[in-house]
């Protein structure tokens, strides 16, 4: 269970400082932790903490944060992706495989990939009652370095991931290393409110009540004010479309959903 002490007092979505460029840095300098600065050694041990304690109840938190609204949202980048039988489909970050099923369901062969193994055992377990294991790869990998050969994938979808990684622009450096000429990628992220009244909103409940209801549900308020603190922390819809084409990948585009709260973003390997 995550108890490193958080610094908790909200920050504006207007207000948060820049996102840095991305990258790893070496080791020993610092790099964001939510509103906190550690180490990049610090930083993978204490994501993966963050995920090891909410695994089992991952899922079920979703569901109560967004009151099913990440569903919709999940549905939004598989629609836009339009999954084909025989496509060899990446989840990067995939965890417990919401997009891998989506996807499945339409034909593709997806693999996920996760950092986290105990997300991963929480899928495989899923898929032994629900009968797809044979049919989804789940592999413990990082987004950073992905375990996968150069041009083997037609698409790479990641779905709230990227903002726990430690070097953004390597990890979309890999996306695109591992994507086929023209093959496809897709990034759903929590991102900027531009609704006026309502970032103001969000930003209440997401600084009081998530917090709450991760005490409540998943016996970890910490982990739920980090996984807040991180949306603040993630470049805006403009700023990561540049940093994806600062990748090498093009045709970037975006999408906000519900108004801004999360964004779809797209671009290809061209």
């Amino acid at each position: 269970m995550v108890r490193a002490r958080l610094w908790s007092r909200p920050m504006s979505q207007s207000g948060a400082r820049a996102a840095s460029d991305g990258e790893s840095n070496a080791a020993g300098e610092a790099v964001d932790f939510g509103f906190r600065r550690v180490s990049v050694d610090d930083k993978g041990r204490l994501v993966r903490a963050v995920f090891d304690s909410v695994a089992p109840r991952y899922d079920l938190m979703n569901d109560l944060m967004s009151a099913g609204l990440h569903r919709h949202w999940k549905n939004a980048l598989v629609d836009w992706l339009n999954p084909r039988p025989g496509m060899r489909l990446l989840d990067i970050g995939g965890g417990t495989g919401d997009i891998a099923h989506r996807c499945l369901a339409r034909g593709a062969q997806p693999i996920v990939c996760d950092v986290n193994a105990r997300m991963l055992n929480v899928g495989r377990d899923r898929d032994l009652d629900g009968g797809a294991l044979s049919s989804i790869s789940w592999v413990n990998g990082d987004a950073e370095n992905l375990p996968f050969a150069d041009s083997s994938m037609d698409a790479c979808a990641t779905a709230f991931c990227l903002r726990n990684v430690t070097g953004l622009a390597r990890a979309l450096r890999e996306a695109r290393r591992v994507l086929k000429p023209g093959g496809r990628f897709l990034c759903l992220e929590f991102s900027r409110v531009v609704i006026p009244i309502l970032d103001r909103l969000y930003d209440s409940y997401s600084f009081r009540a998530v917090p709450l209801l991760g005490r409540w549900v998943a016996d970890d308020e910490e982990a739920y004010l980090y996984l807040a603190e991180s949306i603040r922390r993630f470049p805006a819809q403009e700023d990561f479309a540049a940093m994806i084409a600062e990748a090498g990948l093009g045709q970037v585009k975006h999408r906000n959903l519900s108004g801004g709260i999360a964004a779809l973003h797209s671009a290809w390997r061209v």
